[in-house]
């Protein structure tokens, strides 16, 4: 635990000319992608494999950071003086609640946390949604690919199901970071807020280059 503490507050550092107090939060925030970005390539390969297993793997991977971010910000070690504006980063919601209420200077700033939550999990749900009602038109140009040879670029129609029940199932579990994001840390819930836009922009950047391949190869199917 000792590493990970020495990292994130020499990021602090890097970062308190700037930031000052909140130094270290954006600190979490700067270590969680780059988190993300080194698990990037087991999450492609997971889509590629596009089953609910598969991309499951990488937000298991995270759970060891995860814990070791919870228990750095809930005993007693250098970082638990930092804060995010007016709230201790070791703070809890209910500690928030007792300080001031829900409006108080620290609940405000945990209400801003669970509002940037909701915001990616009401994202994460519309492109759900959205990718469910593109399924079927996107069919026919998974076929000309195939025709076209491009099948190895494009998704098959058992991915594309797959997609499917994944979008039905992400969104609910990115509201359900708002319960967790109520009882751990505020260090932990900019985690969970950071890692979850992480996995919901990553998701719809691989869809985008996903049915970009599978229009290309279309194209090509007809121009021949």
């Amino acid at each position: 635990m000792s590493v990970f503490t020495h990292l994130v507050a020499q990021l602090g550092r890097l970062l308190e000319p700037v930031l000052a107090e909140s130094a270290t939060a954006a600190a979490i925030v700067l270590f969680t992608l780059l988190v993300r970005l080194a698990l990037y390539p087991l999450g492609r390969a997971a889509f590629r494999a596009a089953t609910p297993g598969a991309g499951c793997l990488p937000a298991l991977l995270q759970l060891p950071v995860f814990y070791l971010m919870y228990r750095s910000f809930s005993s007693g070690d250098e970082l638990l003086g930092h804060r995010l504006f007016a709230a201790p980063l070791g703070a809890r919601w209910s500690a928030a609640l007792e300080e001031g209420g829900p409006f108080g200077a620290q609940g405000l700033v945990f209400l801003g946390l669970f509002a940037a939550i909701a915001v990616v999990a009401a994202w994460s749900a519309v492109r759900g949604r959205r990718a469910a009602a593109a399924a079927p038109a996107v069919a026919p140009v998974l076929a000309a690919a195939k025709r076209a040879g491009g099948a190895a670029a494009a998704p098959t129609a058992e991915q594309l199901a797959a997609m499917r029940r994944l979008g039905g199932v992400l969104p609910l579990l990115s509201f359900g970071t708002l319960i967790t994001a109520a009882v751990v840390p505020l260090a932990a819930g900019l985690y969970l807020l950071t890692t979850t836009a992480w996995s919901v922009a990553e998701r719809a950047w691989l869809q985008r280059r996903a049915a970009a391949g599978a229009a290309s190869g279309a194209a090509a199917g007809t121009a021949g």
